[in-house]
């Protein structure tokens, strides 16, 4: 044992830069990059003896930190736990939590509209582009536009009507949200 840790040692020294620096950029909002390199290098450690070609020890490391994260990436789909050091790195927006929370709420349910509604009511309603320019941005015909905005804005209303009791708690600020758009 004492040989393949001096060899991985001499294997991993040279890339340890390009390997933390890979595992920051992979690790982002996903977990903490310490925490992808040290456990990478623990499994790389108990797995080094499947390596067959030491050329191959880079993709090695990587093919583990990227596992690593996406298993971890898929977990997180099913949590809903706060992370007050994820919630640090959101950037100050110049609004209280409340508004923010009913940004959030209003994002989600944009998206289930339909792509093309939800883009025409967010240049729109959002960006406050005219329907001309919506047009040339869509490529579509004036007529096109005006009906994905007043569909998009029947169904975001209905919506945000059956989604009343999910949103309990935020119900009176996402009915101010919601008067934007109608």
């Amino acid at each position: 044992m004492e040989k393949s840790q001096e060899s991985f040692l001499t294997l991993y020294e040279p890339i340890h830069e390009s390997f933390v620096r890979f595992c920051t950029a992979r690790a982002y909002g996903v977990l903490e990059a310490e925490d992808l390199v040290s456990d990478s290098v623990l499994m790389a450690l108990e797995n080094f003896h499947k390596l067959k070609d030491e050329k191959a020890f880079l993709s090695f490391m990587f093919s583990i930190a990227s596992n690593i994260a996406n298993k971890k990436h898929r977990r997180q789909k099913f949590t809903g736990i706060f992370n007050e050091k994820k919630a640090e790195l959101i950037p100050e927006q110049g609004i209280d939590a409340g508004s923010r929370l009913d940004v959030e709420v209003l994002y989600q349910i944009l998206n289930k509209l339909p792509v093309a509604q939800k883009e025409a009511l967010i240049l729109f309603e959002i960006s406050g582009f005219s329907i001309k320019e919506i047009t040339e941005i869509q490529k579509s015909s004036e007529s096109a536009v005006k009906q994905r905005l007043k569909r998009g804005r029947e169904k975001l209303a209905q919506l945000f009507k059956s989604d009343r009791l999910k949103y309990e708690t935020v119900s009176a600020r996402s009915s101010v949200l919601m008067s934007v758009f109608l």
